[in-house]
């Protein structure tokens, strides 16, 4: 046992073994990318990346195009929380084409869009990867995420001295939402809710009777040419994007 852990660690100091590297790639905008990431990819031999679906791009992959034209890139199709797909064969599909390539001797990057700790589907990659294959060196290259991205932008901060920030996936039902609201309010908790979307209509008629639609700050396809930064009570379209947040401050 003793032997084994030195060698993984002795492994890992070795920069000639092929690796496995999930790169966070930023919101959208090639410029964010950081240069760990850039070096990451330029010295792998393979890249896989997320698609929604075996008929659209990968937005990751759109990203870091102008590093990966003369590699094996690699599309594999994410879950996104759809019942139509079984996450855990997909999961277990995407690792064995990653080990394979890694057995063959040739590092492998996944992109990660945003950053690589914040909903990154990619965690459960890696995972498996470190479960089933502890002998597989990885690597974790963390991202701007669009959190980061959208109050940078606007000068809008995420968490101050003694705050308390809240990341969340955007809740289904307007009871839950207020509820949230009401119990960030009280407590001065900033609240950042992300994956808006279709819940759009459900989450502006809840900031309506709350009489917060004007001070939350929406982001729509952050780091993209599309991209929108605007408070809520601006944005008068019925649909938002999947990539899309809202940032609320109660002071």
């Amino acid at each position: 046992m003793i032997i084994n852990k030195f060698l993984s660690l002795l492994n890992r100091y070795k920069t000639n073994l092929p690796t496995f590297t999930i790169v966070g790639v930023g919101p959208g905008d090639p410029s964010l990318l950081t240069i760990a990431a850039v070096d990451a990819i330029k010295k792998a031999k393979v890249i896989v990346f997320p698609i929604s679906d075996d008929n659209k791009k990968s937005f990751a992959a759109e990203i870091v195009k102008k590093y990966t034209k003369f590699k094996k890139n690699i599309p594999i199709i994410f879950p996104m929380a759809r019942k139509e797909f079984d996450p855990d064969e997909i999961w277990s599909n995407a690792v064995e084409k990653i080990v394979k390539f890694i057995k063959n001797g040739e590092s492998v990057v996944l992109l990660c869009l945003g950053d690589t700790s914040i909903f990154a589907s990619s965690s459960n990659i890696l995972r498996i990867i470190k479960h089933n294959y502890p002998e597989i060196i990885t690597k974790t290259i963390p991202g701007i995420s669009s959190l980061s991205a959208t109050a940078a932008f606007n000068d809008f901060d995420l968490v101050k001295k003694g705050e308390t920030l809240i990341i969340k996936e955007c809740p289904s039902s307007n009871l839950e939402l207020t509820s949230l609201i009401k119990e960030s309010r009280e407590n001065k908790t900033v609240l950042a809710i992300m994956k808006i979307g279709k819940r759009w209509n459900l989450v502006r008629e809840t900031l309506r009777k709350e009489d917060i639609i004007k001070k939350s700050l929406i982001a729509l396809s952050v780091g993209t040419p599309d991209q929108i930064i605007q408070y809520a009570s601006q944005y008068n379209e019925d649909v938002m994007p999947y990539f899309s947040l809202i940032l609320i401050r109660f002071d």
